[in-house]
């Protein structure tokens, strides 16, 4: 675990050093430890959230499947869904019974057709994702958390063998998205930064506030690859933290999705009706596994 001091986290965060000592005094950041007069901090320690949320029933429910590891409910048909679609438009191979097939047994099954190794290790990722964003999801969204959904994510990957890759960090070299230019990779940390700092002084989150974090997220592009997936985790993660009916953006909707994240600011409608729609799917889903929204 990467240790941080006061004065690198203050900087990391935007903060006081005042500020940053006042709550590892009081408890407020997880895992800062007092050495002398000296304070060290995980790198990766999550900012004071203000105030307590209560937590959704979704939320609720989600966590005590995953803790107990019960089998054909809600959260077990997330795991398949979200990262059988995400992965899915992303262009992975693998249908959505080979995807369950993996959840469930560990193996990809019979197949008559080659498989792609990175289609089944981010697969697999995937879903540690999603229990990492379950785990977090009442956290305040941080740069560290963002990078730590990466990391996992494309970890055992053949992009992350690529010395150029950074896997877990921003984007060494540049990239474009839909043949359109992105954020160059030395203004990506500052961008984010930015982003984050405006997203989070909002008392309180819509789903609107929601989806606009995640097209400027996307323009921004801060990753070589996964931009996409890493982007509508965090959606879902906020959806959750927030009380927010979450959605997943199926192949179905693929095309209207992507219209809707290049039209964002012309037309806002084009991405908020798609992911109204990918959130009544969701909502369906809730009805038939009774949990309250």
């Amino acid at each position: 675990m990467e240790i941080i001091s006061v004065s690198q986290f203050a900087q990391q965060h935007d903060l006081s050093e005042r500020t940053v000592r006042n709550w590892c005094a009081s408890g407020k950041i997880n895992g800062a430890v007092l050495v002398g007069k000296t304070w060290n901090i995980p790198a990766d320690a999550p900012l004071p959230r203000k105030g307590k949320l209560k937590t959704s029933p979704l939320l609720k429910r989600l966590r005590e499947e995953k803790d107990s590891k019960i089998r054909g409910g809600i959260y077990h048909r997330t795991q398949i869904d979200l990262t059988y679609n995400s992965n899915h438009i992303e262009g992975s191979r693998l249908t959505h019974e080979q995807t369950r097939y993996i959840f469930e047994t560990n193996t990809i099954g019979i197949t008559d057709e080659s498989i792609n190794i990175d289609d089944i290790v981010e697969t697999t990722n995937h879903f540690r994702c999603i229990d990492l964003i379950i785990d977090h999801a009442e956290e305040k969204l941080s740069e560290p958390l963002i990078k730590e959904i990466h990391r996992v994510l494309k970890t055992g990957t053949s992009d992350s063998g690529k010395s150029w890759f950074n896997v877990g960090d921003y984007k060494r070299l540049p990239n474009e998205v839909g043949g359109n230019a992105t954020c160059p990779p030395e203004e990506v940390h500052v961008r984010i930064k930015d982003l984050l700092k405006a997203y989070n002084a909002k008392t309180s989150k819509s789903l609107e506030d929601i989806i606009d974090l995640h097209q400027k997220f996307e323009a921004i592009h801060p990753f070589q690859d996964g931009n996409g997936r890493v982007g509508r985790l965090v959606m879902f993660k906020e959806c959750l933290a927030y009380g927010i009916v979450p959605f997943i953006i199926t192949e179905e909707l693929k095309l209207f999705y992507y219209r809707g994240l290049r039209e964002w600011g012309h037309i806002n409608g084009y991405l908020t009706d798609t992911c109204l729609s990918a959130q009544d799917n969701y909502k369906a889903l809730l009805d038939y596994f009774k949990i309250k929204y």
